[in-house]
């Protein structure tokens, strides 16, 4: 549950940034937040996933 809402969120914050980036006079600032929490969202994730799959070394 908590992975798909992750995920949503994800897209939301890429359209957000994709619609940023397509005005000539966009908040560079606003930008930088945006693209620097997208990729907290995606490293959260990945740890995720990464929990979902089951170590096959152990």
């Amino acid at each position: 549950m908590r992975l798909l809402e992750l995920q949503h969120k994800h897209r939301v914050m890429d359209a957000k940034i994709t619609e940023l980036q397509l005005n000539p006079y966009q908040n560079q600032i606003l930008l930088q937040r945006l693209k620097k929490e997208k990729l907290r969202l995606k490293d959260a994730i990945e740890r995720l996933k990464d929990d979902l799959i089951p170590d096959l070394d152990a």
